[in-house]
């Protein structure tokens, strides 16, 4: 393999290609004009509290991203809170699944082929969002691709103690950072009915799954218990399943290509089942409960990007006989015409815009308006985040509704008075200032303390100056007279 692969090799390996060109696209645009959405805020408000806080308010809600929350704490009080320091975790995340996707990839069907699944890795839609996310779903990510670096490895080696506790512990570092990332185990087994392994590996893998899943169960025992905060999500409906869908049809056909063979550990045998069986098996469970986001099982791309990398190998090695130079042309043709075409989505996704909302720039819009005696109330009332994040901005108003911070309730956004208390401290303000939507993503107020809150506005004040920008709006409200 005389070629342009060769020339890089000899200057990095194969997988630190794969890890610098993610790492570079997440960089790329990484402050999104500084602007935070309402997930990432409540990663950036939970992340500034103390550790006993944090272990107060994982008792009541987000129990599921306890160990994420504490680590972002750990983060924000070394490196101080900046969108950098948010994200830049995820970043470094996905950078190490990448790897992980060429080593496997490089391993199973040969350098190019473990080069074009690292190289597609990075370019996936999916992934260039969540590469810039402040949440916990890349490095889920990349405890699911280190997981399955290990299983490759110890499958094709004889299976040591040491090397099944270092895969059951980061299949246990999944399970702990989203607990439905064990779907990966089922993922696993399929893999392992594929190629039927030795009775030791069988062994092996057995009681590192039953150890890491028996330390995960009380997580999900408990936060089970919380699940009122993932009410919002809708149930499965049949236009949910299209993009599934097409991801399984494009992982079939790489699967194809790759040509896998029943008994044969293989980029197929590993990338087909890695795709498909946590998409099946979170709409299964979604049947029973909707929990059907696609970022609960973003770490499935990994094996999309095995088949597509295995694709791009095989059609490598078919053209090399007859077009030995041309042939190696076929990588990086295919992964700049990639670029190319997802331009316009990578710009997208780098865009402010491409988020519901940013709850750090309305914050400055708070900060011109206000004016000493002015109050403010929040609608609905997880909108306070706004003023989680940005505290400076809100120094000086009082908060009408709320009678408990959100420090101090251990929740994301505080407990707030009865409609009747809200309504009386509303009538004895001279000014309001209402934050809330915008008008573009705005829903009808559900909670009777916020149809209080804007009946009384329309009812006793005029609005005055309304500024809304991306996404959140802050507009202030006037007394109209004190008899009226």
């Amino acid at each position: 393999m005389t070629s342009h692969l060769a020339v890089l090799r000899r200057c990095l390996p194969v997988w630190a290609i794969s890890m610098l060109w993610t790492l570079a696209f997440g960089l790329w645009g990484l402050s999104r004009q500084h602007s935070v959405w309402r997930d990432e805020a409540a990663t950036w408000q939970v992340a500034r509290r103390s550790a006993a806080d944090i272990w107060y308010m994982l008792g009541h809600v987000d129990a599921v991203h306890g160990l994420y929350y504490l680590l972002m704490h750990g983060l924000f009080a070394c490196f101080g809170p900046t969108t950098t320091t948010l994200r830049l975790p995820s970043v470094l995340a996905m950078a190490v699944a990448a790897a992980c996707v060429t080593a496997i990839g490089h391993r199973l069907a040969g350098a190019w082929a473990g080069l074009g699944g690292g190289l597609a890795f990075g370019l996936l839609p999916a992934v260039q969002f969540y590469l810039q996310e402040g949440r916990s779903y890349a490095l889920v990510a990349a405890a699911a691709a280190l997981s399955t670096l290990l299983l490759v490895r110890v499958s094709e080696a004889r299976g040591g103690a040491m090397r099944w506790a270092a895969y059951g512990g980061t299949v246990l570092l999944c399970g702990l950072l989203n607990w439905l990332s064990l779907l990966i185990l089922p993922a696993h087994a399929a893999t392992l009915l594929w190629t039927r392994p030795r009775r030791e590996i069988w062994t092996g893998w057995a009681a590192a799954s039953v150890g890491a899943t028996a330390c995960v169960v009380p997580l999900i025992l408990f936060s089970r218990g919380q699940s009122e905060q993932i009410s919002w999500i809708p149930p499965l409906t049949w236009h949910m399943m299209i993009g599934p869908a097409v991801l399984l049809t494009i992982g079939g056909l790489g699967a194809l290509l790759d040509r896998p063979k029943a008994g044969r550990l293989s980029a197929a045998a590993v990338g087909l089942p890695l795709l498909a069986v946590p998409q099946i098996g979170l709409t299964g469970l979604s049947l029973v409960q909707p929990l059907f986001l696609d970022r609960y099982v973003l770490f499935s791309l990994l094996g999309l990007a095995l088949l597509i990398g295995a694709a791009l190998g095989a059609a490598i090695r078919a053209a090399t006989p007859r077009f030995p130079r041309a042939s190696t042309w076929i990588l990086p043709v295919v992964i700049a015409g990639s670029v190319l075409a997802l331009l316009p989505q990578s710009l997208a996704k780098r865009s402010p815009s491409s988020r519901v909302d940013d709850v750090l720039a309305v914050a400055a819009d708070v900060r011109r308006l206000k004016a000493t005696g002015d109050a403010v109330l929040f609608v609905p009332a997880a909108r306070r985040d706004t003023k989680s994040v940005s505290p400076g901005a809100f120094t000086g108003l009082r908060d009408l509704a709320l009678t408990q911070s959100p420090e101090d309730s251990g929740t994301l956004k505080g407990v707030e008075a009865g409609p009747a208390r809200i309504r009386a401290a509303m009538l004895a303000q001279r000014r309001i200032l209402l934050v809330t939507d915008s008008t573009r993503v705005a829903k009808p107020a559900s909670a009777e303390r916020d149809r209080v809150k804007i009946s009384v506005l329309r009812e006793y004040f005029r609005a005055g100056a309304d500024k809304q920008v991306r996404g959140r709006r802050v507009t202030v409200y006037e007394r109209l007279g004190p008899d009226a």
